[in-house]
């Protein structure tokens, strides 16, 4: 025999299984609230076979920019006590071009300088926070050399905080690829020195005295770009070789002189027009950084000198600005971001860099793939490198600020 429950047992019933359902809602309601207070930062993203979750990531105040404070706009403070931020010996992942001490280097000094905002504080370095906003992300690096600079940084940066065998480093030329598995995340270096095409793309074989470039063609490196999370775009060198070069524009088979800055132009409102067409400001967050400084004449800092940034050692303690930084590409890089319709954040680290005529390879790196023999090194005045940054060193700081950036955005990325 069966009986059926009475409307009040029902009620009962019910009850228990309502009250779930308004815990429920209200704790999603609590962390919604907590979001909006800026309080504490829980990160997830869609993906396309499940969600991943994050875990919170606590922002204590002291990691916050204030309003109004230019981090681009300091001095470098000697700090010998919390830099560098990772040794050679502790970062496996360095190339020789960048190990400077190892490669000979007698003084260690340019590892322990910090850059200080005039107004705040940029906030250490936190590879945990770092790899939770990356959780299940890409992290791209796009340029030449001295964006590859960056992104070996960037690797060292990290790296120690992930356990052995659960990190990796691949090289699928144009592209380098640092996995941290734990977090489903990477960072990754893509070589393209003009940003548009050109016949230097090949990332290890490429043609440094007859360059050119096609300033209205960018799709074949914007496929490798597509649905990347974060980009972080730099070209400069390359194009200063000569104030002109030969480009195409409008037809393949027509090549032309332009002029380098009418050129330059051309070619980043090409890139612009792509992040235009192919980026989602909903899921990508994109950088551009300025020029980084050449110190090739040490007569601009120090008057009736003839040398280069060979055997310096300190930084540039006034107001400065050198010839190796171009005002009028500086000026064009504005612009065109200022017409974009999708936000792109500037990372101006020239000013900074230009401080930094003792940060330099010098003669201690490579050339063409190789250490500088001990005849070369007795020659500074022709083989020093005054273009690439030791590691430790320079770019630990871009990436210092690039962290300080991405810490502060509260929204999905």
């Amino acid at each position: 025999m069966t009986t059926q429950a009475s409307p009040d047992r029902r009620i009962q019933l019910l009850f228990p299984v309502a009250l779930a359902s308004l815990l429920i809602l209200g704790t999603a309601r609590i962390i919604l609230d907590s979001l909006k207070n800026n309080r504490s930062q829980f990160l997830w993203q869609e993906s396309e076979k499940h969600r991943v979750v994050r875990l919170p990531i606590n922002i204590s105040g002291d990691e916050i920019i204030p309003e109004g404070c230019n981090i681009f706009e300091g001095q470098w403070v000697w700090d010998n006590v919390s830099f560098p931020l990772y040794t050679e010996e502790s970062c496996s992942y360095l190339v020789k071009q960048v190990t400077c001490q190892r490669n000979g280097r007698p003084d260690s000094n340019y590892k322990n300088w910090r850059w200080q905002p005039n107004a705040c504080k940029l906030p250490r370095f936190n590879a945990l926070k770092l790899l939770e906003i990356l959780r299940g992300k890409r992290l791209m690096f796009v340029g030449d050399s001295i964006q590859r600079g960056m992104f070996d940084s960037m690797v060292c940066l990290v790296q120690s905080v992930i356990p052995e065998g659960k990190k990796s480093l691949q090289r699928i030329p144009p592209r380098k690829i640092f996995t941290a598995e734990e977090y489903d995340a990477s960072i990754e270096y893509y070589w393209a020195p003009f940003i548009v095409e050109s016949n230097s793309d090949h990332a290890t074989n490429h043609t440094v005295k007859r360059r050119q470039v096609n300033l209205d063609s960018i799709s074949k490196h914007g496929r490798e770009w597509e649905g990347v999370d974060i980009l972080v775009f730099e070209s400069y060198v390359w194009w200063m070789y000569k104030p002109l070069i030969n480009a195409t524009y409008g037809s393949a088979q027509s090549v032309q002189e332009f002029n380098v800055t009418t050129a330059y132009r051309l070619a980043l409102e090409t890139w612009a027009n792509w992040i235009e067409t192919s980026v989602n400001p909903r899921n990508q967050k994109l950088f551009f950084m300025t020029m980084s400084p050449t110190h090739l004449w040490s007569w601009e800092w120090e008057p009736g000198s003839d040398g280069n940034c060979f055997n310096e050692s300190h930084p540039i303690e006034r107001p400065y600005w050198g010839t190796g930084s171009n005002l009028d590409i500086l000026r064009i890089v504005r612009e065109v971001l200022k017409q974009v319709k999708i936000d792109v954040t500037l990372l101006n680290i020239t000013q900074l860099s230009e401080f930094r005529k003792d940060a330099h390879t010098s003669i201690y790196g490579e050339r063409k793939g190789k250490l500088l023999t001990k005849e070369q090194r007795s020659d500074p005045q022709t083989y020093a490198d005054c273009i690439h940054w030791c590691l430790p060193g320079v770019p630990d700081t871009w990436n210092q600020i690039l962290y300080a950036h991405l810490i502060q955005d509260y929204r999905i990325l």
